[in-house]
């Protein structure tokens, strides 16, 4: 009969967690700053471990960038609740849609590098705008019932505009105007 310990499933150590997110952030970066393409070499210098590391965690490029993706659909749902919990309703939505053209510069460099994977990365893919939608829905349903945004705005008002600020979002320079435009969107959500 095996022990107790045998059967339950090993925590991953401290310091391979620390290496895990050290390497998504670099990651992140250089594809941010490249492509998806970027050296996986300098990633793993940039998150300052050894190759071996990055390929001990990530045996392949998709897998890297796979990664990479589903941490920022994560974080992006998860930002929902600490803004709600540290400021109004309707500024909480201004945050977190700010937070969502940060997503959508990511999402602009690994999205063909997802699609193409036909693995993971296009399930994962497919499935992100699941979780951006119902978090966007709780937020704008929260900012209604707390009186920030204007009664007759829908949750599909709201989805309409950032559509329209997503136009382009695979040009350089994009986040720049997106984020000038919410700020007027925003303005205009207030409640009379």
């Amino acid at each position: 009969m095996p022990e107790e310990s045998e059967t339950k499933a090993r925590k991953p150590r401290a310091d391979s967690l620390r290496n895990r997110e050290l390497l998504l952030t670099a990651a992140k970066a250089a594809f941010t700053e490249t492509s998806a393409e970027a050296p996986l070499e300098d990633i793993a210098r940039r998150a300052g471990v050894g190759i071996g590391t990055l390929y001990r965690h990530f045996p392949t490029r998709e897998a890297l960038i796979a990664a990479v993706y589903a941490r920022e659909i994560q974080q992006l749902a998860a930002s929902a609740d600490s803004l709600l919990a540290q400021r109004s309703a309707g500024e909480a939505l201004g945050a977190w849609l700010d937070l969502l053209i940060d997503y959508m510069a990511t999402k602009r460099v690994v999205a063909p590098a997802l699609r193409a994977d036909p693995g993971e990365g296009s399930k994962l893919y497919a499935d992100s705008g699941a979780t951006i939608l119902s978090t966007l829905q709780r937020l704008t349903d929260a900012a209604h019932a707390a009186g920030d945004i204007r009664e007759d705005i829908g949750f599909e008002d709201i989805l309409r505009m950032m559509s329209g600020l997503s136009v382009g979002y695979d040009q350089p320079g994009w986040d720049t105007g997106a984020r000038r435009l919410l700020s007027v969107m925003m303005a205009g959500l207030g409640a009379r």
